[in-house]
């Protein structure tokens, strides 16, 4: 919990609670449903939610702005961001319904309302919003497909609506079609090794 007060250091009482409550939310939940590897529960802060949290230090959503997190897994990027943008709505999807069980009963746990969860490939997901965001669920030429009109063209933060997408790696080729991408290293906002080659993939809405 250290961890996110080092780099989110005027967090509010409630969120200070919340955050440190999703290590025994975690545990409890990966007894039941293993949705965290053993090896990285322990360090949850680091690996899934300051990982997470990432996003916000590229993109700090205004209120009001709409997110789906697609291939959400245990909730991350989608439960910590909610978290962090309370006036901030989120729609975490994944095709595997035991993951978002874990998910409800976290959100419930620490009452985000600002959360909803979807059962479903995202393809089959009839909705707009400001930005989406994942964690290297696939490729960026498919993970592109799968969103292909999903993204309003009305926008209300200080970049473009579009993509925000966790990766690591060597993304050259991955992303040679794409002549708006930007990417930011994490090593520019976190010290920790475990950031080292991992980057914000940003793709505003015209991919072209």
């Amino acid at each position: 919990m250290e961890l996110i007060l080092k780099y989110f250091p005027n967090l509010t009482a409630l969120q200070i609670e919340q955050f440190e409550a999703l290590l025994p939310l975690y545990k409890d939940w990966n007894s039941k449903i293993n949705v965290i590897s053993r090896k990285d529960i322990d360090e949850l802060y680091l690996r899934h939610v300051l990982h997470s949290l990432a996003i916000a230090k590229v993109m700090p959503f205004a209120d009001g702005s709409s997110v789906l997190d697609v291939g959400t897994g245990g909730g991350f990027p989608g439960v910590p961001l909610a978290i962090l943008f309370p006036k901030c709505q989120f729609h975490l999807v994944d095709s595997i319904n035991k993951k978002l069980k874990v998910i409800n009963g976290v959100a419930e746990a620490l009452n985000l309302e600002n959360i909803r969860t979807t059962h479903s490939r995202v393809e089959t997901i009839d909705e707009q919003y400001d930005f989406i965001v994942s964690r290297a669920v696939t490729a960026m030429p498919e993970f592109t497909k799968w969103v292909k009109g999903k993204i309003k063209k009305a926008q209300k933060n200080t970049f473009k609506n579009g993509i925000l997408y966790l990766k690591g790696g060597d993304l050259s080729e991955e992303l040679k079609q794409y002549t708006t991408v930007k990417l930011f290293p994490l090593t520019d906002y976190f010290d920790e090794h475990f950031f080292e080659t991992k980057k914000v993939v940003y793709l505003p809405v015209k991919y072209k």
